[in-house]
């Protein structure tokens, strides 16, 4: 097990300084000044040029200049933003919240819709019950995000007016900012609309939340149900029949802990689409992540802060799936043996 886990760390730190390397060509490979690209300053003077060419050793070796690049993203200088001029790493921590936060419901919600639907599509796959969920699953999995997220828009928001089309919160409460997690800021907040901001905030989430959690549902059915069928098949679940046990007990003794096993796997993987799929989500609903604000620098061609999303969001997704992959080996005598 040591030797797993020194292997999965090696193999985290070798993908995470490949991502240092291709992030630190960005600001070769982007338009315009390797020094502006670097720092995020709009305009440099002659002296300012000289003190950062020195700082950023612009006038070494590329190795020594890469070198130069991993002090400053160690130190927390990531440079400046060019449409705000403010520090990135600030902007990052205001808008990463938001998107961590609507990831984090979207799988919980996949998690426990998927799971037990899958179970029951496997209890009777060739049933009409089971085929109905296979069918609006695979429908669910083909469905473009976009055109789904404004199809309820028009319905929910435009034709019902149930929940609003955008925004994290209403403009009639102000809350502090604490952790960046707007549920948990309203639970701190010291206001006599506390109850009122949360139900605003909860009917901001929902739509988003279902929106985005769409796709892995219909993922983790699909998955689960397989899953399922092939437990179902083992010669362990046959003795246990045959020893007299119904079917809810081979299910839930035998059949669902070992089925369940993979998706804690699959959770790390579904993780990744939903931090794409965010991206998507947060600019239709307004939603104020790190999707909708690194768009938003696409288009202003905001080098650096293209520069320093790419980095956050790799890392996050990339520690992510190696920690789920380091809690299914835990967790499966199998993969350890393997």
């Amino acid at each position: 097990m040591i030797v797993f886990l020194l292997r999965r760390l090696f193999l985290l730190g070798t993908v995470l300084l490949g991502l240092s390397i291709f992030a630190f060509a960005l600001g070769y490979l982007f338009p315009g000044d390797p020094l502006q690209n670097f720092s995020g300053l709009r305009y440099i003077d002659s002296t300012q040029r000289d003190l950062l060419i020195s700082e950023y050793r612009l006038d070494q070796s590329y190795l020594a200049q890469y070198l130069a690049f991993l002090e400053r993203i160690i130190a927390g200088n990531w440079g400046l933003s060019f449409a705000s001029q403010q520090p990135l790493l600030q902007e990052i921590w205001q808008v990463l919240p938001a998107t961590l936060e609507l990831t984090a419901y979207a799988l919980l919600l996949s998690f426990v819709l998927g799971v037990p639907f899958g179970i029951l599509a496997a209890i009777k796959p060739q049933g009409v019950f089971g085929k109905t969920i296979s069918g609006l699953a695979l429908i669910g999995y083909s469905l473009p995000i976009f055109w789904w997220a404004l199809l309820l828009i028009m319905f929910f928001c435009i034709g019902l007016g149930w929940f609003p089309s955008g925004g994290r919160i209403g403009v009639l409460y102000e809350i502090p900012s604490v952790t960046g997690f707007i549920m948990l800021d309203i639970m701190y907040a010291d206001v006599s609309y506390q109850q009122a901001a949360f139900n605003d905030a909860l009917t901001h989430l929902i739509l988003p939340t279902f929106v985005l959690a769409t796709y892995p549902t219909t993922v983790m059915i699909r998955f689960v149900r397989d899953a399922m069928l092939e437990v179902w098949d083992q010669n362990y679940i046959k003795t246990a029949k045959a020893k007299g046990l119904n079917r809810l007990q081979v299910l839930y003794r035998h059949g669902l802990r070992n089925a369940l096993l993979p998706v804690i796997r699959q959770i790390g993987l579904q993780f990744s689409a939903l931090i794409t799929l965010a991206m998507l989500t947060e600019v239709i609903f307004s939603w104020p992540g790190i999707g909708r604000w690194l768009i938003d620098s696409i288009y202003q061609r905001n080098f650096p802060a293209i520069q320093s999303g790419l980095m956050i969001i790799s890392t996050l997704v990339i520690t992510v799936n190696m920690l789920t992959e380091i809690l299914h080996t835990l967790f499966n005598p199998l993969a350890r043996k393997s």
